[in-house]
């Protein structure tokens, strides 16, 4: 029981190293690892700090020097089995000595994959499943994007409160509040992708960057995705060179998302489209997570928010769990943000 307690509490610190802040989401998933010693003792630790940089486990090593020979490595995430910019974390483990590796974790990357199969066939006693919901939800759209061969989407979209994204004469600028814009660009932040159709680069000319509250881009900035087979004038602010941008000509979601995953390494989209598009995903079911900013305005007519989607009686509407509600903004600048998750089924419906 003491040695299941001091596991316990050794993989929350692991998890606690994982979700340091500032340690880049992309592409990289986020590990912590703790070393103990037989009596129980942390002789090291460590997490990645990013793409290219030494894994948790080999920074928890190098901390521990010769006291990781016989301890316990216990990792937010199955030690990888391959060799890209690094080393297989597996050989590392085995080269220093452990004795034993708890898993919170199996690693979804079919391609990094297998270190818990290379530790045991070496003798290494190794138990996975401690606290593995907690680590997939440090990694939750790296984690989604393995399983599912396809980014995470979360849709993202500002309103009226009668359900309006812009004025009848195409005005939208703006409905939602300087405060609920800042908080976009925070969220914005979090994705590896931002993805809109050609029609809205055409009509709005949006630079889709992340950027500060000088209005200037900061910090790494998403691949910008134009979905759409129409051609585009190459002055349109989305062609810049304030970040990376692909076009994709295909008006199918399950392609493009297949494209970004496959051939871009990409794990969360932030779309942010006109309502055509968003109708386009959630149509086909490939919507993940709604982020809802509701201005306290009322247009009575104008663009919807989101397209038809070919449901034409109130039994058949699309239902959201809420997740989230929060008031951004004081005052005059205040928006409700709402954060929903699609129920896809009777069994989600339930935990709604």
């Amino acid at each position: 029981m003491a040695e299941f307690t001091r596991e316990y509490d050794a993989m929350r610190r692991a998890l606690a190293l994982a979700a340091t802040p500032g340690v880049p989401l992309h592409p990289n998933p986020r590990v912590g690892c703790v070393l103990l010693a037989p009596d129980g003792a942390v002789v090291g630790e460590g997490y990645h700090h990013g793409a290219g940089t030494p894994h948790a486990e080999v920074e928890a090593l190098a901390v521990a020097g010769d006291r990781a020979r016989g301890a316990t490595a216990v990792v937010t995430l199955e030690p990888c089995n391959h060799t890209g910019r690094t080393g297989p974390c597996s050989q590392a483990l085995l080269a220093a000595g452990v004795s034993r590796v708890v898993i919170a974790q199996r690693d979804p990357n079919p391609q990094a994959a297998g270190g818990m199969e290379t530790l045991r066939e070496a003798g290494i006693e190794v138990d996975a499943g401690l606290l593995a919901d907690e680590a997939a939800e440090v990694n939750r759209a790296w984690t989604f994007a393995h399983r599912n061969g396809r980014p995470f989407v979360t849709w993202k979209f500002a309103s009226t409160l009668d359900g309006r994204s812009a004025a009848a004469d195409g005005t939208s600028r703006w409905v939602s509040s300087p405060a609920a814009r800042r908080d976009t660009h925070l969220l914005r932040g979090l994705c590896d992708t931002m993805l809109v159709g050609t029609n809205t680069v055409a009509v709005d000319d949006p630079q889709l960057t992340v950027r500060g509250d000088d209005d200037q881009p900061v910090g790494e900035q998403p691949l910008r995705v134009v979905m759409g087979e129409r051609d585009l004038p190459e002055d349109r602010r989305v062609f810049d060179d304030a970040a990376p941008t692909v076009h994709l000509r295909t008006q199918d979601p399950a392609q493009a998302l297949h494209t970004l995953y496959a051939d871009h390494d990409r794990h969360h989209v932030f779309l942010e489209g006109g309502p055509t598009l968003a109708a386009a995903f959630l149509q086909t079911g490939l919507v993940d997570e709604v982020v809802a900013y509701v201005a306290p305005m009322l247009l009575g007519s104008g663009r919807p928010a989101v397209g038809d989607l070919g449901i034409g009686t109130i039994t058949d509407a699309l239902h959201l769990r809420l997740v989230d509600t929060t008031v951004v903004g004081e005052g005059a600048d205040a928006n409700v943000r709402m954060i929903m998750r699609p129920i896809r089924g009777r069994a989600e419906e339930g935990t709604a």
